[in-house]
């Protein structure tokens, strides 16, 4: 069975859908995390997300054992994956490796927005677990 979250927002503008879990993005700077698909819609093999930067604002860096795909569908700033920091704006799509140490930054004057794919379950201090379990309690259904 699938689920459909409406878009209810506007293009170029106020990207929300209903029926999507949001959360303030911890240890990043004017962060949003909206999770689209993942367990709470029973996908098994991938999660999928929407994050937002508001000006001046940055992803927390980090790295992880999965890969990552990512589409900017807003906005325009640099992305650092490993050593290499590249320019990065609406329509560009770029691949994460597993590992790969990571940061997304807006350096323009609007909102900067991705769509970023991860597996749906990872493995966390020996075990299995669902890549959103954790947080049910910062999750806030829009």
């Amino acid at each position: 069975m699938g689920t459909i979250h409406r878009f209810k927002g506007k293009w170029g503008n106020n990207f929300t859908w209903d029926g999507a879990r949001k959360r303030v993005y911890k240890g990043a700077s004017q962060a949003t995390e909206t999770w689209l698909i993942g367990k709470a819609e029973g996908a098994g093999n991938f999660a999928m997300r929407y994050y937002e930067l508001g000006p001046g604002g940055h992803s927390r860096e980090e790295d992880h054992p999965y890969d990552h795909g990512v589409m900017i569908v807003r906005g325009r700033g640099e992305v650092t994956i490993g050593d290499e920091v590249y320019p990065i704006e609406q329509g560009d799509v770029i691949y994460i490796e597993p590992d790969a140490r990571h940061q997304v930054r807006n350096t323009g004057d609007e909102t900067l927005g991705w769509v970023c794919v991860i597996p749906a379950k990872r493995e966390k201090q020996g075990t299995i677990v669902w890549s959103e379990e954790g947080l049910e309690d910062e999750l806030h259904t829009t």
